[in-house]
């Protein structure tokens, strides 16, 4: 069994042509390869469910059958098992598969095995040798995957660790990068190889599980817990770039959420220049969707409403006029903002400064967790007695310390009786539905003064103020209920 570890990174067809005559490469005669991939399942797509891939390569005039497990990419970085010998298409034998487990499984599912897709492309392959003991492949491979007709492009850059450390591989992708619009893709041609053969539809991707095991240690939760957040916003970056859908925008803004209150909440044990390098980045880029994602919530769930009880109010109606405006402009900085070379670099930088962070033994996890969630949770009672003057700035301030303390103990599941975890989450997810509901409210309120400047816009701002006297009168009851619930920290 070989590790494989490799970053991906797509490139636009036009700028392909210049990789060759980057300085990395410029010397070094490149190996071009045709390569013929299929890749086989069965019907029920036992492989796929395991992340699992087996495929037939023909490479020149051999034939190779390969296995890799697969798994996610985040930053472009994807570490995979991989087993490969010469073969015959059409026939199956995992014997060469060193992990029982894995090749038990393949001898059961051979039987069913069937092609499911092929992916056809050139390959020019440069090998470079930074410093001894150092190798590096760099591969650019154009060409497409072919699943029952339907046609995907392939335009990608492969940066495989043949020898080395991985900070070297980062370097060299990161150097690449400073010329070359380059970008860390997560899917593998695998993965986008059974999407197209499903024919699946992009839908936004929710948060994740964090894989959490005892006796890692915290910085390593750290670790696992990024990465999770990375796969999140990785996975809905092409709806958010391409699709005017808003879950796509509102999945990236929560992704990037929960990852700078993973950076805050392991802050003590992170170095310095670390937080302060990328935790006002991440903001900064997500600020450049929220605009979008206000205008998308004001349109989809404020407005409707208000159109319904008042359809032939022209307030109303020129408010409509002018809110379809206002997103299709943000919509377009949002769009050009997940397309940035900017974020691309941010993406390659945080992946590699994350991989390379200091271990530290102490303060073990089972420390570390409850002291930590206590400090969260303690500035949420502060805060919670303060909303009584039911201020706007005071709910929002309790809502954005209420997500911190959510997401922390989301990271940190595992480490806590289920029943009790289940019960406290459930009671400030709906009190932070509530809450966001509220400032969703003093947000729109801003957003009609706004669309309808220099205008009369009393009649949507009274509307907006009863609605938020309404839920005012369900705070105090959610808020109890909230506070009631023993921390499930205590009781682990």
């Amino acid at each position: 069994m070989a590790l494989e570890t490799e970053i991906k990174l797509s490139i636009p067809a036009g700028a392909a042509r210049r990789l060759a005559s980057h300085p990395l490469l410029a010397g070094v005669k490149p190996l071009r390869q045709k390569l013929v991939n299929t890749y086989y399942d069965t019907p029920d797509r036992q492989l796929q469910n395991k992340r699992m891939a087996v495929r037939y390569r023909k490479k020149g005039l051999q034939w190779l059958l390969t296995v890799k497990s697969d798994a996610p990419a985040p930053g472009g970085l994807a570490q995979r098992n991989e087993w490969e010998v010469p073969g015959v298409p059409g026939e199956f034998d995992f014997s060469h598969v060193d992990s029982p487990k894995v090749r038990r499984f393949l001898e059961a599912a051979t039987p069913e095995l069937r092609p499911v897709f092929t992916t056809d492309f050139s390959r020019a392959s440069w090998l470079l040798t930074p410093q001894e003991g150092t190798r590096i492949e760099v591969a650019l491979d154009r060409g497409k995957i072919d699943a029952n007709g339907r046609q995907e492009t392939i335009c990608e850059v492969e940066l495989e660790l043949l020898e080395g450390s991985v900070t070297e591989l980062f370097a060299t992708a990161l150097a690449l990068q400073e010329d070359l619009p380059l970008h860390p893709e997560s899917p593998s041609k695998a993965e986008r190889g059974y999407r197209l053969a499903a024919d699946t539809p992009l839908t936004a991707a929710k948060a994740g599980n964090v894989a959490l095991e005892m006796g890692m240690s915290s910085v390593a939760v750290f670790r696992s817990t990024a990465f999770s957040c990375l796969t999140q916003l990785q996975a809905n970056e092409r709806g958010a770039r391409d699709s005017d859908d808003p879950g796509f925008i509102h999945q990236a803004r929560v992704a990037m959420r929960r990852l700078r209150s993973a950076i805050r909440l392991w802050k003590p044990l992170l170095p310095e220049e670390y937080v302060g390098n990328f935790d006002p980045r991440w903001r900064e880029m997500a600020n450049q969707l929220g605009d979008t994602r206000n205008w998308d919530v004001f349109i989809t769930e404020i407005l409707p409403p208000i159109s319904k009880a008042f359809a032939d109010h022209q307030q109303v109606r020129q408010l409509a006029r002018q809110a379809a405006i206002h997103l299709a402009s943000c919509r377009k900085t949002a769009q050009a903002a997940m397309a940035s070379p900017a974020y691309s670099r941010l993406l390659l930088e945080f992946t590699a400064a994350t991989l390379t962070l200091p271990e530290k033994k102490k303060p073990k996890l089972t420390v570390f967790a409850p002291r930590s969630l206590k400090k969260r949770a303690k500035r949420v009672a502060e805060l919670a007695a303060l909303t009584k003057d039911s201020h706007p700035e005071a709910r929002h301030e309790l809502r954005v310390a209420l997500k911190r303390l959510r997401y922390a103990v989301e990271f940190l599941a595992p480490l806590f009786p289920a029943r009790g975890l289940q019960r406290y989450l459930q009671s400030a997810t709906g009190l932070l539905d509530l809450l966001g509901r509220m400032n969703d409210m003093v947000v729109a309120e801003q957003l009609v003064v706004e669309a309808l400047a220099g205008q009369d816009s009393d009649l949507a701002r009274a509307w907006l103020a009863g609605r938020s006297d309404l839920m005012l009168d369900e705070l105090d009851s959610l808020l109890g209920e909230f506070l009631s619930h023993p921390a499930p920290w205590e009781n682990s």
